[in-house]
């Protein structure tokens, strides 16, 4: 049987053909090890051949969006977790999927699925604070948040950047097109371990944690903050010849980084454990 990690690596091998649903839905797999996505892959099917049977051959792209926004939020009751915005449970799709409640980048990778099965070309932003959508028309760009479905105009947009300008916007800041750019299937999985693993380092369960830190490996294999991040946690889990071996190469990568020599303080230790192990 292939490991969990394994078939996740499988997955996101290829830039071009990372299946965005299927990998962010094996992420799963660190909550419940024996979790059958092929039953989850399945319901996502079903909803999609109940909405394609609604849809008259001909219908226009306008038209299709209004009939999956309301099929999405109304008739199958999506939405966003407000009462438990910050459990866990929101990033794991089977969980969403049974309870009908998420957080935007949860509920966007469900409905951009739901809408490519459908003919819909829609792409998750990766916008400050809030996860976006979007899908480009005829007449530009229809901007929308996954909590509800509601389509954004340039105000609102401009509005929820504000906090993240203390001094308000000037000349030198980007553009907003380019906080609206297109995330890739990768940067989106990237954005959702990172959620999960803010998580579980605020109130530290490091057996999560590391399982969130390994697929983040796997995902930014060239980022060496990823394995020194994993190295702490393997640290933290009494796995001192693994976290030598992930600090080492993050102190030979960055030896001047402000944390090395923090993290050289530590390699004594490591050693001497791990002789003990020998």
């Amino acid at each position: 049987m292939i490991k969990a990690l394994d078939y996740f690596a499988s997955l996101v091998r290829e830039e071009e053909h990372i299946p965005l649903f299927e990998a962010a839905l094996s992420i799963a797999q660190d909550d419940v090890p024996s979790l059958d996505l092929s039953e989850c892959l399945l319901d996502i099917d079903r909803f999609a051949a109940r909405l394609k049977r609604r849809m008259p051959a001909d219908i226009a792209q306008i038209p299709k969006l209004r009939l999956l926004n309301n099929f999405f939020y109304q008739e199958l009751g999506f939405a966003g977790n407000l009462n438990d915005y910050y459990d866990p449970d929101n990033s794991y799709l089977h969980k969403v999927l049974a309870t009908r409640r998420g957080i935007p980048i949860s509920l966007a990778i469900i409905y951009i699925e739901l809408a490519q099965q459908i003919g819909l070309d829609v792409k998750g932003i990766s916008f400050p604070g809030h996860f976006l959508m979007k899908i480009s028309v005829k007449n530009g760009d229809i901007i929308l948040d996954p909590f509800n479905g509601t389509s954004l105009s340039r105000e609102d947009i401009e509005e929820r950047l504000e906090p993240y300008f203390i001094n308000g916007r000037n000349n030198g800041d980007p553009p907003l097109a380019s906080y609206l750019a297109d995330a890739t299937p990768r940067q989106i999985l990237v954005r959702m371990l990172r959620n999960l693993k803010a998580l579980f380092a605020e109130h530290p369960h490091w057996k999560e944690f590391l399982d969130v830190q390994q697929r983040l490996v796997i995902l930014l294999p060239d980022e060496i903050s990823e394995r020194r991040d994993r190295g702490l946690a393997y640290a933290s889990l009494d796995c001192p010849q693994a976290a030598l071996q992930d600090l080492e190469a993050y102190l030979e990568r960055c030896p001047r980084a402000s944390d090395a020599d923090a993290l050289r303080a530590r390699l004594p230790e490591l050693r001497a454990a791990t002789r003990k192990l020998n």
